[in-house]
């Protein structure tokens, strides 16, 4: 048949940073999908490469770059054929700039996606707590996204950042999901306590280490940034 039989839009995922949660985007790009069969569902491919280097470690200038193991994904993709381009992690969003730069394909922002996540939960505003990895925290990058909108960003101190949620995303990294849940909710009840409308889980492991049947039970809403960055993929979908 020819190439004309396979055309279409699809979505590509710049992925493996980690494995799992990347795995968790397809899946919950499925999931989130209201399909009557699989042909309803979005099409897409995603590029996991683990081997990219330490996000963390590449921006504290202590480790290898990973801006080459990125953009080496954005080509492989690119030569697809795909349409758009979301990326799994959000630290990773501290070279979005430069990656967006690269490509002449649209580029999902995951903080922009949680914005939109956070209005469709109906909060339109208020003090929201900020989870992530230390890098993405200390950068602004949700901070100064969200305080253009109109919220109040609340932190947890350095110290319980690393002694949990720091804790709970390695936990996640090395496939120690269950363990992870523990450090991880602690850190969602500790700002609570400090009187959040919401809390985002602003690091891609953290929602595996917090899973969607538990959220209910936790006292405050809950925004997950591998759901909201899905709901953006599905949303450029519909539209486009």
């Amino acid at each position: 048949m020819p190439d004309s039989e396979f055309a279409g839009r699809f979505l590509g995922v710049l992925g493996g940073m980690g494995p799992m949660a990347s795995a968790v985007f397809m899946v919950r790009l499925t999931a989130l999908t209201d399909a009557a069969s699989d042909q309803h569902h979005v099409p897409a491919m995603l590029w996991s490469d683990p081997r990219i280097p330490d996000r963390p470690a590449g921006h504290a200038g202590t480790g290898a770059d990973p801006f080459p193991w990125m953009l080496n994904g954005v080509r492989h993709i690119e030569r697809a054929g795909a349409g758009v381009i979301a990326i799994p992690c959000n630290t990773a969003h501290l070279w979005y700039d430069k990656l967006a730069a690269s490509t002449s394909l649209p580029v999902l922002h995951i903080v922009r996606s949680v914005v939109a996540d956070l209005r469709r939960h109906g909060i339109m505003g208020g003090r929201i707590g900020l989870l992530g990895t230390v890098p993405t925290l200390n950068s602004g990058l949700y901070q100064h996204e969200l305080e253009a909108q109109g919220y109040q960003c609340v932190l947890l101190p350095q110290s319980d950042l690393l002694r949990y949620c720091a804790e709970a995303i390695r936990l996640v990294k090395v496939n120690q999901v269950d363990a992870a849940q523990e450090p991880a909710v602690h850190s969602v009840q500790l700002l609570r306590q400090q009187g959040v409308d919401a809390v985002v889980l602003g690091c891609t492991e953290l929602p595996l280490a917090v899973p969607a049947q538990i959220r209910p039970s936790m006292g405050v809403a809950v925004i997950d940034s591998i759901d909201a960055l899905a709901l953006a993929a599905l949303d450029w979908y519909r539209d486009a």
